[in-house]
């Protein structure tokens, strides 16, 4: 068997057998296959398609690349909150410390920034200090002890996605629903968790454009998960705007402290609540208003910000961070991007909100790149508010002036106005179960 077949095979439309997809994960895995051909893989996966059967076989191939964790030991119910990837969404921060000071045991295995979507590792990184990189044995302590632990992909766990995961980032292969689902389900299933609530985001700045798309996914990975024996429903979310104000690692961070401190805007603090509450009604907590009221209990009564800063203390983190966002590093230079006239911000391209932010600093353009934490978009207006010509829309941050003009014109292009508020969209636009 060789590699070249296979990416032949599936450049010609062919679906291939499970033998050949393990044959071929391993082979990069272990690095007898180089970048260049699992590059060729992945773009002919992505204009091809990959049948249910191929995506199962590719999904089961990443969970078996390395170990898989058993979590049995620790007493509980064990569950993971997985987002498709979107613009200002932080919310795992804040979702993983609710959950956890309800009672339940997280434990969140999760990656860096993909495309124009920002990365959940990213943004703890940027905590001075916090260790996205435990070992299996400090993984299973913290959630044992703590109630929720944030990391990477240990080298032990799903390696075959790690790499495949980067490739993806720098070959435009990141937006196709079987490529998703398989690695989203790799990653959680070699946790060895019970139960998982998936956000599967829609819209100008999701990965799935339209609602239909993002059901399609949705139905994908609880019908892999399911036929895995773990309870799981999704969550289709809106990602036409930009969630919450922020958009960049620090700058996140710190919109999640604000969450947990009950002060975070209006739409971030609905959607977290939605799937914090999720996750406890899986596991059993309750009805799913009880499991509401109990996430709202546990923020009101600060032991969701303490759970927070437990979680960092215990990776590695400086809390004095999470007490005071002030001592973050701020960005050297900034901008505001003004409207052009009066009326109403009619839509936004979230997209472009995000390789703008990219652009200034706060992702990777190419896969050996890091990031600059403190870049990124501080949003002043978003779709349906009114503004004035001259108001301010956006705040840029970056390290250097030379970054804003493109990230500027970006932006600026990718808001749209009219006379007229639009019409309002929910935020959680269904379910999947």
């Amino acid at each position: 068997m060789r590699a070249y077949d296979i990416i032949r095979r599936k450049r010609d439309g062919e679906e291939l057998t499970d033998g050949e997809i393990r044959f071929f994960v391993r082979g990069y895995t272990e690095g007898d296959i180089p970048d260049y051909q699992a590059s060729a893989f992945l773009m002919a996966a992505f204009l091809r398609g990959l049948s249910f059967d191929e995506t199962v076989s590719l999904t089961d191939a990443i969970v078996h690349s390395g170990r898989t964790l058993d979590l049995g030991k620790i007493p509980g119910v064990k569950a993971d909150k997985h987002s498709t990837g979107g613009v200002g969404d932080g919310v795992s921060l804040a979702v993983a410390p609710i959950a956890a000071a309800c009672g339940l045991k997280v434990a969140m295995m999760s990656g860096r920034g993909l495309g124009h979507t920002g990365g959940t590792l990213d943004k703890l990184e940027s905590i001075e200090g916090y260790r996205c990189d435990l070992s299996e044995a400090e993984f299973l302590r913290t959630i044992e002890r703590v109630g929720c632990s944030i990391i990477g992909q240990t080298d032990s766990l799903a390696p075959a996605d790690k790499k495949l995961y980067a490739l993806r980032d720098v070959t435009a292969t990141v937006d196709k629903k079987e490529l998703i689902a398989a690695s989203i389900l790799g990653k959680k299933l070699a946790e060895g968790i019970d139960c998982l609530v998936l956000d599967v985001k829609c819209g100008s700045g999701a990965f799935m454009k339209t609602e239909a798309d993002a059901r399609e996914l949705a139905a994908l990975m609880v019908r892999i998960a399911r036929s895995c024996g773990k309870k799981v429903t999704a969550l289709i979310t809106d990602m036409d705007t930009p969630l919450g104000n922020a958009v960049g690692n620090s700058l996140e961070v710190m919109e999640a402290a604000d969450c947990l401190r009950g002060r975070a805007p209006e739409d971030y603090t609905r959607l977290t609540y939605e799937l914090a509450s999720r996750m406890l009604y899986l596991a059993g907590f309750g009805s799913p208003e009880a499991c509401r009221t109990q996430c709202e209990r546990a923020v009101e009564s600060g032991a969701a910000f303490r759970k927070f800063r437990e979680m960092v203390a215990a990776q590695g983190g400086n809390v004095d961070w999470i007490d005071d966002t002030t001592l973050f590093p701020r960005a050297a230079c900034s901008r505001i991007v003004r409207a052009p006239r009066d009326g109403f911000i009619s839509r936004i391209d979230t997209e472009k909100y995000g390789t703008a932010a990219v652009l200034l600093g706060a992702g990777r353009q190419r896969k050996e790149d890091g990031v600059d934490f403190s870049a990124g978009i501080r949003i002043l207006k978003k779709t349906g508010d009114a503004v004035a010509a001259g108001d301010g829309i956006a705040v840029l941050f970056a390290s250097h002036e030379e970054l804003f003009p493109q990230a500027e014109k970006l932006l600026f292009a990718s808001v749209g106005y009219s006379d007229a508020p639009p019409p309002a969209r929910p935020l959680v636009l269904g379910t999947v179960e």
